[in-house]
């Protein structure tokens, strides 16, 4: 008898395997829209990734891919296109095993409107002063014309209310805050980054007036002698560097930008902001407010504790630390004694708060 070799089966309509072309591991594809005008003009969403990767490997079994290359989808979505915008190998074929993926555009979350004000931030009068011409433009951003202040930089030590300003000025002028940090934007693939920053800024425009308010900023706009360790950071900071200077075009939208680290900026963004607004850490009075402030909102009685004493001892502490690394450790370790917080609560949180300074104290040497 003549034996009978099985075979692993193929889709109905597949086409053969080509002799020697690598199989694919990746696809990255890209939505590119119909080549006729139908009545199928919206772009189609992928509503289960599992379910079209099994449907593409099916239909593109054998197709030979490339990047920039296009795969047309004949039969859900009668000829709508897909560009190849990443393929590994770069030139393969598409089989049983390809990974296959479609790109999303970026969502942007909505504009969040904040339940804050000016008095919540301790000290930072400066920074509260200058912020107010924010303010006035985009009550009336048609009033500045050319003259209106698009691009902020807040910079300073972590901690100390850069970000509540921010909140502050939205609410304040009565207006929606798109808030990311820049770590969010950096996406897996050379490119990506970019297009999420556009996205942020159409946002921003849907939305005028609003703040655009970017934190970490030194994670993208490194100065370019780092860049070489960043595939993705070149691209983003020419797209950024493109919205900040175009956005003299969209009216109604302030960039306000916080970073820890001014000095590792790249000159060519740093040289795009026209106010650059110090926040500086807060000296002994300031400390002492911050603690009143935030204590008499503690679940626990604080018992024979001498604030004025603890305000002394922190020299170079900022509001969060005295909050995050002082406070809040007292108030737990007062649960795990189970009684009111004490004095020596307090003074036990301290040593290894310290051990996070990243300044010098500057009272002693006055």
């Amino acid at each position: 008898m003549r034996s009978i070799q099985k075979t692993q089966s193929k889709p109905q309509g597949a086409k053969p395997e080509r002799g020697k072309a690598v199989g694919a591991k990746f696809l990255l594809l890209r939505p590119a829209g119909y080549p006729l005008k139908s009545i199928f003009q919206e772009c189609p969403s992928v509503a289960d990734a599992r379910l079209f990767e099994l449907y593409a490997r099916e239909q593109w079994y054998g197709e030979e891919v490339k990047p920039g290359c296009y795969l047309f989808d004949r039969r859900l979505y009668p000829d709508y296109a897909f560009q190849v915008v990443r393929a590994y190998p770069r030139r393969s074929v598409v089989g049983f095993e390809t990974t296959i993926k479609v790109e999303q555009k970026a969502e942007v979350k909505k504009g969040v409107s904040y339940d804050v004000s000016f008095d919540e931030v301790v000290g930072q009068e400066e920074a509260k002063r200058k912020v107010k011409i924010v303010e006035k433009y985009l009550s009336d951003p048609e009033r500045f014309g050319r003259w209106a202040p698009r691009n902020i930089l807040f910079y300073g030590v972590s901690g100390t209310g850069k970000t509540m300003i921010a909140k502050a000025l939205s609410a304040k002028a009565g207006v929606p805050m798109l808030a990311v940090k820049s770590t969010s934007l950096i996406g897996e693939f050379v490119g990506e980054g970019a297009r999420q920053i556009h996205s942020l800024y159409e946002k921003a425009e849907e939305m005028a007036p609003c703040i655009i308010f970017i934190d970490e900023l030194d994670a993208i706009a490194l100065d370019r002698r780092y860049q070489d360790l960043r595939g993705d950071v070149s691209e983003m900071v020419n797209s950024l560097l493109t919205e900040m200077d175009g956005i003299s075009s969209r009216l109604g939208i302030c960039t306000i930008a916080a970073t820890n680290q001014i000095e590792v900026l790249d000159s060519s963004i740093r040289s795009r902001f026209e106010e650059e607004i110090e926040f500086k850490l807060p000296d002994k009075d300031e400390r002492l407010q911050i603690l009143e402030k935030n204590a008499s909102t503690l679940p626990l009685e604080m018992v024979d504790v001498d604030l004025k004493e603890i305000a002394r001892q922190t020299d170079g502490f900022s509001g969060r630390d005295l909050v995050e690394k002082v406070l809040k450790v007292a108030l737990h370790h007062a649960l795990m004694d189970e009684c009111n917080i004490s004095q020596k609560h307090i003074e036990e949180a301290l040593p290894r708060a310290r051990k996070h300074y990243r300044q010098p104290p500057t009272e002693m040497f006055s």
